[in-house]
């Protein structure tokens, strides 16, 4: 790997910003991911129509940062029984689930609006 500066007075290897040590050398892993508690946070749910008249259970105002948003579908789809996917920071969940995944937010303790 050649670094931009390599050869000059400016090379400097990676270092980490916690112990700074090299980061070859650091033990130090990944920094824990912060997350927003879910009583801070207001899922707004929708009912939205696609093609050939399929419905879909639609979840926004959910941020990907500070949430983990495959884990929160992977738990929603379980408690629905039904498929669904993430598309950009909102959870699609097939038909019409709105009773189910209300009741499975508000048990994580997330607010409806």
């Amino acid at each position: 790997m050649t670094r931009l500066f390599a050869g000059t007075p400016f090379d400097r290897p990676p270092t980490c910003d916690r112990c700074g040590r090299l980061e070859s050398e650091c033990d130090c892993g990944p920094p824990p991911v912060e997350l927003i508690p879910p009583e801070k946070q207001t899922a707004k749910l929708t009912l939205e129509k696609r093609k050939r008249g399929k419905v879909v259970t639609v979840v926004r105002g959910l941020p990907a940062v500070g949430n983990d948003l495959p884990q929160l579908l992977s738990e929603l789809k379980t408690a629905c029984g039904a498929g669904g996917s993430l598309q950009d920071e909102q959870l699609e969940l097939q038909g019409d689930q709105l009773t189910a995944v209300t009741k499975a937010l508000r048990g994580k303790g997330f607010r409806i609006g």
